[in-house]
């Protein structure tokens, strides 16, 4: 890989002052890519994308394989499954298919995407919906009792 494709400003982050990444459009790697701050990848990988962080799919990024992040945000193309601890957003330009996990996700117009995805909100937003619910677990009263 060539090592002056890989760029990290000393740009301040909304979260706070870490560092972000950004990787090239003629970056490609097989493999796994770890990392710790932001990153923008404009290249190609084919292989597993793991972090902590927010993954940013630039618009001439091709992503073969699994991704597992914070946040991903999409423009490019994406074949493989996103597990994201927060969100997925799916800007109007990007490509998705596989399936997806995340905290919330949100789907411009003229994106596409193929596959299942999987919304698990937080677990505050989960006992408000709980303790809201009337008693027997059915809306409306008593649950039915007998054969379906």
């Amino acid at each position: 890989m060539n090592l002056s494709n890989i760029v990290n400003p000393m740009s301040e982050s909304p979260t706070g002052g870490s560092n972000r990444n950004h990787l090239s459009s003629d970056v490609e790697i097989k493999g796994t890519l770890k990392f710790q701050n932001d990153l923008v990848f404009d290249g190609k990988i084919e292989g597993e994308i793991q972090s902590n962080a927010t993954l940013t799919v630039g618009k001439s990024a091709n992503v073969q394989g699994e991704v597992k992040s914070k946040s991903v945000i999409i423009h490019g193309s994406v074949q493989g499954n996103i597990d994201a601890a927060e969100r997925v957003e799916l800007k109007a330009t990007a490509q998705l298919i596989g399936d997806l996990r995340a905290g919330r996700i949100i789907i411009e117009d003229g994106a596409t995407f193929v596959g299942k995805s999987e919304v698990s909100p937080n677990k505050t937003a989960l006992q408000r919906a709980e303790a809201t619910r009337p008693s027997g677990g059915v809306p409306g009263g008593e649950p039915k009792k007998g054969l379906l």
